[in-house]
């Protein structure tokens, strides 16, 4: 939880503005504070200065695809616990195995409703205070 009990620290990464603002909308009605990254670069400097509960990267990006950003960010000991869920539009097996290899927790198949985004949220944010 964060510092004021209410909720969590999210991450969003994802170069589509579209995709970003969809979830910055549906965690803040969940009660989670956001941040937002519009590609892996941006990402890494928001990790280090916020020190986010849990991000989610979208794999097609723009200088620094997801998997790459989700590398980095695993194999910083600060922030190696940190989980990350894989957002894209394609729901491919190859997808999700290469996701779990770069280290990520899971995988959420583009457009996400409300309920899925919070229900990760939720998932992994339990994850986090039970460590």
């Amino acid at each position: 939880m964060s510092a004021n009990g209410s909720g969590y620290k999210v991450l969003v990464i994802d170069d589509s503005n579209t995709i970003r603002r969809s979830a910055e909308i549906f965690l803040k009605q969940g009660g989670h504070e956001v941040l937002l990254a519009e590609d892996g670069f941006d990402a890494l400097s928001k990790v280090n200065d916020h020190k986010p509960h849990l991000i989610f990267c979208d794999i097609l990006m723009p200088r620094l695809d997801g998997y790459q950003t989700c590398a980095i960010i695993k194999r910083n000991a600060t922030f190696s616990n940190v989980p990350v869920v894989m957002l894209s539009s394609k729901d491919g097996v190859f997808d999700k195995a290469r996701g779990r290899m770069v280290g990520s927790q899971d995988y959420l198949t583009k457009p996400f409703t409300k309920d899925q985004l919070l229900h990760a949220v939720q998932q992994f944010g339990l994850v986090q205070e039970a460590q």
